[in-house]
């Protein structure tokens, strides 16, 4: 990609992916080819245009999930402007979650003898509290903790590879979920 493209061809560049108005040969010509810092910025600015609220974005985790700079904290937030907290915190743990964990579940979904065997799987679906968006689906083993897809090395990434500085506070990078978990969940034992 020509680093004389302007932010906003990029950002059209970007609609247009996002939009799948992009050929498969294009998109695999962009996503092989070399990284480009103001893709990122392009990135960014494309989806906060689209948000309804003010905070920064830092990276976009969806099309409905961010992490952003609040009151110079990175949290993550939906698009509707539901706060999930620290985004070192699997967001999963604070969205609204439907489990299909049994045969009538699974059909509502899948054809007969389609879907997973619910003796050793569950499929998940995480829903915004918010506005209740379909966030994530996931299908696990029951029992086995939510998945947490992503944890960015946020201060790493913008220091290290744009070469800018952190437009937030810097926060360790450390799976923080466990504490939570210990902290917020009440689990009664006999």
């Amino acid at each position: 990609m020509s680093h004389a493209k302007s932010i906003e061809e990029k950002k059209a560049l970007i609609a247009s992916m996002i939009e799948n108005k992009i050929s498969v040969e294009e998109l695999f010509r962009i996503i092989t080819g070399e990284k480009d810092p103001e893709m990122f910025d392009a990135l960014i600015a494309y989806f906060q245009e689209k948000v309804p609220w003010k905070e920064k974005i830092l990276m976009v985790l969806g099309d409905h999930l961010f992490i952003v700079c609040k009151d110079n904290k990175p949290i993550v937030k939906a698009l509707c402007g539901y706060e999930f907290g620290d985004f070192r915190v699997n967001w999963k743990v604070k969205s609204k979650v439907f489990v299909r964990d049994t045969e009538e579940k699974m059909r509502e979904i899948y054809p007969r003898y389609m879907h997973p065997n619910t003796r050793y799987f569950e499929l998940r679906e995480y829903y915004c509290p918010g506005c209740y968006t379909l966030l994530e689906v996931e299908v696990v083993p029951p029992g086995y903790p939510p998945v947490f897809t992503f944890l960015p090395d946020l201060v790493t990434f913008y220091e290290e590879w744009l070469k800018r500085p952190f437009p937030c506070e810097k926060v360790e990078f450390k799976d923080l979920t466990l504490e939570w978990t210990k902290e917020n969940l009440k689990i009664e034992r006999e």
